[in-house]
């Protein structure tokens, strides 16, 4: 019985779902997408349906899958263990370059305060590579404190967000909603297609919801409803905000604008009320940063300890922390952020989104496509395989879409890296092979 009230219910789940998601992604958006003008928005209309489907393919999956490694087991079930590893790869790498995007965004909120530190674009890569460093040494210290610091962090940017969603109607005007909703005369087909990797962005992680079902009271029927509901939950915030902005701060200057969010409160109320929801923005930030950077390494260490990786990155202290595979992923950091240096931080970040887009994009399709011999091996009934059929088609489909929608340089850099991976693979194969054997 006192198990039982340990469990969690479907609200509950659908509330970590929802605060998953929102971490740090929603930070910058705005600002990226005025530079398209707002028709932009419907991107979003495209982007939390095939969210909605990828979740509900994935939750799918974790229930005929419960083995650990999440993408990268579904993916086994049908292509064997290099279908594990490119997943797997794949899958750890845009956890890198999107660690390097959360940094940028950090900066352009901690500029605000320091304008040093994005003064030139050499300064401003410095800048990144100084915070990736920061939050990496951070924590050398283990798992502990990085948890705790995140679960206090990541309210500085729901607490914004979540009242600009709701409240912030009340300074809404339609002649600059109207003024900025399409700038420079681009088509629908283009305005919808023109965020698709910024949007998608913004939901990255709704992959992870499935990983809590032996927390769950009744996983069969709560673990879908929660992924959908959370992911609908945050498509409501982030639509919500992202429009409300755009009738708020003129076109024009939220283009340019570092700290959208911090612009918007500007705006709202006065400049000091501005400057209070920057500092929050980039305390979320950084706290996203510290524990993501922790993640990153601990999933190396996972993976070494599976013999999927070589074994530095298995090597850990007495307090669990793997400095070894985080130095290394620091310098792999380092080495990203100095080739994507651009003229200013919203360049920089819309470039790293569309390459870890790209990577995660990639797993989905692979990991949803094995749903199908998942389904096959547990004897599902026809009309719960032809169900998910569906859903799971709809969800590569959108996947594919997004793929060509973050363009050729984010699509051939994805290319270069899993070119990569199968080389170090090949290293890896004879591993299992030989255990095979």
């Amino acid at each position: 019985m006192a198990e039982q009230q340990k469990k969690m219910n479907v609200m509950q789940l659908t509330f970590i779902v929802t605060v998953n998601m929102m971490g740090s992604g929603i930070i910058m958006l705005p600002a990226n997408m005025a530079q398209v003008g707002a028709i932009s928005l419907l991107s979003w209309v495209v982007t939390a349906l095939g969210s909605l489907a990828i979740a509900y393919g994935f939750a799918q999956a974790g229930l005929f899958n419960q083995r650990t490694g999440g993408l990268a087991a579904y993916a086994e079930d049908a292509y064997g263990k290099d279908g594990y590893f490119q997943v797997f790869f794949l899958y750890f790498l845009s956890l890198a370059i999107a660690n390097v995007a959360v940094a940028s965004s950090a900066l352009g909120y901690l500029a605000a305060f320091f304008p040093v530190l994005s003064s030139t674009p050499v300064m401003s890569c410095i800048s990144v590579i100084a915070l990736l460093w920061l939050t990496t040494v951070a924590n050398f210290g283990g798992p502990s404190l990085t948890g705790k610091i995140g679960s206090v962090t990541v309210w500085g940017v729901i607490l914004p967000v979540g009242f600009i969603a709701t409240a912030g109607w009340i300074w809404f005007s339609q002649d600059t909603f109207a003024a900025a909703w399409n700038p420079k005369g681009i088509g629908l087909m283009e305005g919808v297609g023109s965020s698709i990797s910024l949007t998608l962005w913004a939901f990255l992680g709704m992959e992870s919801a499935s990983q809590n079902a032996s927390a769950v009271e009744n996983p069969k029927r709560d673990v879908p409803l929660a992924c959908m509901f959370g992911t609908l939950g945050a498509a409501a915030v982030y639509i919500l905000s992202t429009t409300v902005i755009q009738g708020i701060v003129p076109n024009a200057e939220l283009a340019e604008s570092s700290g959208p969010f911090g612009l918007a409160y500007a705006k709202m109320f006065n400049p000091m009320v501005g400057q209070i929801v920057m500092a929050l923005a980039a305390m979320a930030c950084v706290g996203s940063l510290l524990g993501w950077q922790f993640t990153l390494a601990s999933t190396a260490k996972d993976a070494a300890d599976t013999r999927m990786f070589p074994a530095i990155f298995g090597k850990a202290t007495g307090a669990g922390a793997p400095i070894m595979g985080m130095v290394i992923m620091g310098i792999v950091q380092s080495v990203m952020a100095l080739s994507t240096i651009s003229p200013n931080l919203s360049e920089q970040f819309a470039a790293l989104v569309n390459l870890a887009v790209v990577t995660n994009v990639v797993p989905y399709i692979i990991s949803l496509s094995a749903l199908f011999v998942m389904m096959r091996d547990a004897k599902v009934e026809p009309g719960v395989f032809k169900r998910n059929a569906f859903v799971a088609v709809v969800a590569m489909l959108y996947s594919v879409y997004a793929l060509w929608a973050s363009g050729k340089d984010a699509v051939m850099g994805g290319m270069l890296v899993m070119g990569i991976g199968y080389i170090v693979y090949g290293f890896i194969a004879p591993r299992f092979v030989a255990a095979k054997a």
